[in-house]
């Protein structure tokens, strides 16, 4: 899987996108509300190691999710 950070503008806030191999969109949810049904993604138990790389992902830079 794949996550990228896309900056919001205005009232628009930042978002996580999280992709498949196939970079088809899995998850979109916003950057300061990421731990919702995140069991359904298959990253459940790993919510402390998500929101730390969360923080420290740039912004509009497509890097693998390994957790």
């Amino acid at each position: 899987m794949y996550i990228i950070k896309v900056k919001g503008k205005a009232k628009i806030p930042d978002y996580i996108q999280i992709r498949d191999e196939n970079f088809v969109l899995v998850a979109y949810f916003r950057a300061d509300r990421p731990l919702k049904n995140i069991e359904k993604f298959g990253l459940g138990g790993k919510e402390a190691q998500l929101e730390q790389l969360i923080r420290e992902l740039p912004f509009g830079k497509l890097q693998k999710l390994s957790l």
